[in-house]
């Protein structure tokens, strides 16, 4: 008997394809449409590891071609020199940034009830699920899933606009923490974070793998996590349960 799932009061519905269903104490989502919805949100941190990619071994010089002149001499591998005219290669970050924030918003979106009804990306991923069997699966460990890749997020904030985050970290602490006129991360920290954030998320799209998820359950064996989460112990990691 299928189960139709209602929003909570005041909230339009998302019908029986995200949520099992409001009343549930432990609340369980559609891993069909989860798997769309990772599918959807791949663009994103493939758009991200280009750009970054770009800023970090792209050339940090533009020749403008106005003034090219041939100096008449020649390096030790007899190659011409000339001298140009060239300019600082300087990046506006405005277009990532709002890519960024929105990503950021479906990450926490995702992680409660009530605030997934204000996610474009699960009615879109619900819509497209509807003619697919449910497979449903607790929130606990997607939730901490989409912890991880709003923190990679925040990362990529911030190496974007390391000012911004020292002038603010300063200022709430009173102390001069981390400097303001140079960039203090890493380079390669923010495209590794990136091409991390993406395996994740085509291991969860294409092969249904929650790395997250595994990360979660193995938290609730540990003791780590004292949430209850009848799925979080099954640590099979994929793996055919044993007949016996």
């Amino acid at each position: 008997m299928s189960t139709t799932l209602s929003a909570p009061p005041n909230l339009p519905s998302l019908g029986p394809l995200w949520f099992r269903s409001k009343d549930d104490f432990t609340p369980y989502i559609n891993e069909t449409a989860v798997k769309i919805r990772a599918g959807m949100m791949l663009v994103i941190p493939v758009y991200m590891a280009f750009t970054l990619f770009d800023i970090i071994y792209g050339g940090r010089w533009v020749i403008t071609g106005n003034v090219i002149t041939d100096t008449y001499d020649v390096d030790f591998d007899g190659r011409i020199l000339y001298m140009v005219e060239a300019v600082r290669r300087t990046y506006d970050y405005t277009i990532q940034t709002y890519i960024l924030f929105y990503a950021l918003f479906e990450m926490i979106a995702g992680m409660s009830v009530r605030t997934s009804y204000l996610s474009p990306s699960i009615w879109i991923a619900s819509l497209l699920a509807r003619f697919h069997r449910p497979l449903w699966k607790p929130l606990a460990p997607k939730r901490f899933a989409w912890s991880i890749g709003a923190s990679m997020i925040c990362l990529c904030l911030i190496f974007f606009h390391p000012e911004k985050f020292a002038g603010a970290l300063n200022t709430l602490v009173q102390h001069p923490v981390l400097p303001t006129t140079e960039q203090y991360l890493p380079t390669w920290l923010p495209l590794v974070m990136v091409w991390v954030c993406l395996g994740f998320m085509w291991l969860e799209a294409v092969l249904g793998f929650c790395v997250g998820c595994k990360i979660h359950a193995l938290m609730v064996k540990l003791g780590v996590f004292k949430e209850e989460c009848e799925e979080c112990h099954n640590l099979d990691f994929g793996q055919p349960p044993s007949r016996g």
